[in-house]
């Protein structure tokens, strides 16, 4: 089983950066494909973006394309989700979450098997 805290929330300024992390528990991280999500007050789960096992492979939802990066440090166990020119639509709860999938296809949907607690994001006008 792998455990994921999410971290690095907070409340910014719209145009502001945040880098989110996600801290996995095992050493085995390294066999996940890691995606990021977001919830929203009222709306559903949205994927933002997935990464394969080395990290030579990212996928992105087209909401976030060109403001959001993702990386991963296996070395460290931690994935990462560096937001930039952030908007007041980008206001809400995020999620990292480890899917098994092999081979580590980024492309299609992710059905993680672990989910972190997620960290909130707030972003004032």
């Amino acid at each position: 089983q792998v455990q994921l805290v999410e971290s690095g929330g907070g409340l910014v300024q719209a145009g502001d950066s945040l880098r989110l992390s996600c801290a996995a528990s095992q050493r085995t991280f390294s066999a996940y494909v890691i995606g990021w999500f977001r919830q929203a007050p009222g709306k559903e789960r949205e994927f933002l973006a997935a990464i394969s096992w080395s990290g030579g492979l990212t996928h992105y939802a087209d909401s976030v394309k060109g403001r959001f990066t993702v990386s991963r440090d296996n070395a460290r166990n931690t994935a990462y989700l560096q937001m930039n020119r952030l908007e007041r639509e980008d206001t809400a709860v995020y999620y990292c979450a480890a899917d098994g999938r092999k081979p580590p296809d980024v492309q299609g949907p992710l059905a993680p098997s672990y989910w972190g607690q997620g960290t909130q994001v707030t972003v004032s006008s």
